[in-house]
C-alpha cells in the first residue's frame, strides 16, 4: 500500500481525490470573485487614472493588477487537473506553460508589492533624498526591468518534478548535476519569498519608528504609510509564508527519507497552501486603497456612485499632489 501511495506522488496523481476536488472548488471561487474585481481595477487604471501619465506609483500598481489577472487565467486549468485527480497536466507542453505563467506572475506580484513598499519607505523615511527608484517610477523602464529579471528565475521551476514536489527524491539515478539543479530550483523558490519578506519587515519597522518619533506636525501621511506596509505584510503572511514553510517541511521529509505516508501528507499540504497563495489576487486591491486615497475614491465613485453624490476626490496622499480642480468633483 505504501508503495502505491509513493508511486502516486512520483506520477503526480492525487492520493486524496476528494481533498483535491475541494482545492479545485476553492480555486474556482477565487477565480469567480477575483476576475471581475481585478478587471474593474484594470479598467480604472487605464481609462480613469491613466497610470502612464501619473506622477505617483500607479505604474507599479498597474503591473501588480496585470500580474494578478494573468495568474487568474491559470486557475481554471489547474482546477480542472485537480478535479481529474491530477496534480498537474499530463501534457508536457501545457504543464510547462502553466508553471511558467504561475511562477512568473506570482513572482511579479511579489516583486511589485515589494517595490511599492520600498517606494513608500523612501517617501516617508527619506523624503528629501534622491534615489534611483524615485527617478524611474514615473517611467515604465523599471517595471519592464522587473519583468525581464523574473524571466530567468522562472526557468528552473518549469520542470515536472518541481510541480509534483519531487525535488531531492531518492532514486537510483541520482547524480551531482541533478542535485545541483534541484538545489538551484528550490533556492529560487525560497529567495523569491524570503528576501522580499525581510525587506518588508525592515521597511515596516523603519516607518513605524518614524511615526513614533514624529511628535509634531501632520501624521496622516505616516499613518497611511504604516497601513500600506502592514497590509502588504499581512498579504505575505497569509498567502506566501505558509506555502514556503510547507515546502521546507516537505524537503526536510525527503532529505531525511521519512515514511512515504508522511511525505504524501506534506505534499498534499503544500498543494493546499499553494492554492491559498492565490488569495493574493483578492487581497491586493486593499494595497491599492491604502497606497492611494484617490484610487479608493475614484473606484467607489465609478462603480458605487450612490456613495458619492456630492463628494470630492481627495488629494493623493502618496504624493501630496493637488489634483486638477476641474476634476475634483466626482460624478
Amino acid at each position: 500500500m505504501a508503495n502505491s501511495t509513493y508511486q502516486l506522488i512520483e506520477d503526480c496523481e492525487a492520493s486524496n481525490k476528494a481533498l483535491y476536488k475541494f482545492y479545485a472548488a476553492v480555486m474556482i471561487v477565487i477565480f469567480i470573485l477575483a476576475l471581475p474585481l481585478n478587471a474593474s481595477v484594470l479598467h480604472l487604471f487605464i481609462f480613469k487614472l491613466k497610470f502612464w501619465k501619473s506622477n505617483t506609483n500607479n505604474i507599479f500598481l498597474f503591473n501588480l493588477v496585470l500580474a494578478d489577472i494573468l495568474l487568474l487565467f491559470c486557475l481554471p486549468i489547474k482546477a480542472h487537473n485537480f478535479i481529474g485527480g491530477e496534480r498537474r497536466s499530463d501534457k508536457d507542453a501545457l504543464c510547462k506553460a502553466m508553471l511558467f505563467m504561475l511562477f512568473l506572475n506570482r513572482g511579479a506580484s511579489i516583486a511589485f508589492l515589494t517595490v511599492t513598499s520600498i517606494d513608500r519607505y523612501f517617501n516617508v523615511v527619506h523624503p528629501g533624498r534622491k534615489n534611483l527608484l524615485k527617478a524611474l517610477k514615473k517611467s515604465p523602464q523599471i517595471s519592464i526591468l522587473i519583468w525581464l529579471l523574473l524571466l530567468p528565475l522562472t526557468v528552473p521551476t518549469m520542470l515536472k518534478n518541481f510541480d509534483c514536489c519531487n525535488s531531492h527524491k531518492t532514486s537510483n539515478d541520482d547524480t551531482l548535476v541533478k542535485d545541483v539543479v534541484d538545489s538551484l530550483r528550490e533556492a529560487v523558490f525560497f529567495t523569491q519569498i524570503v528576501i522580499p519578506f525581510v525587506i518588508l519587515v525592515y521597511c515596516t519597522a523603519r516607518i513605524v519608528n518614524r511615526l513614533r518619533k514624529k511628535s509634531v506636525g501632520d501624521k496622516t501621511k505616516l499613518r497611511r504609510a504604516v497601513f500600506l506596509v502592514t497590509t502588504v505584510m499581512v498579504v505575505f503572511s497569509i498567502c506566501f509564508l505558509p506555502c514556503t514553510i510547507a515546502r521546507m517541511v516537505l524537503l526536510i521529509a525527503r532529505v531525511q527519507e521519512v515514511s512515504e505516508r508522511v511525505q504524501d501528507k506534506a505534499a498534499v499540504a503544500f498543494d493546499g497552501l499553494m492554492v491559498l497563495s492565490y488569495v493574493d489576487c483578492l487581497l491586493d486591491p486593499l494595497v491599492y486603497c491604502f497606497c492611494s486615497t484617490k484610487f479608493k475614491a475614484v473606484y467607489l465613485s465609478t462603480y458605487f456612485p450612490f456613495f458619492f453624490k456630492d463628494a470630492q476626490v481627495p488629494l493623493d496622499s502618496s504624493t501630496g499632489n493637488t489634483p486638477n480642480p476641474a476634476r475634483n468633483r466626482v460624478i
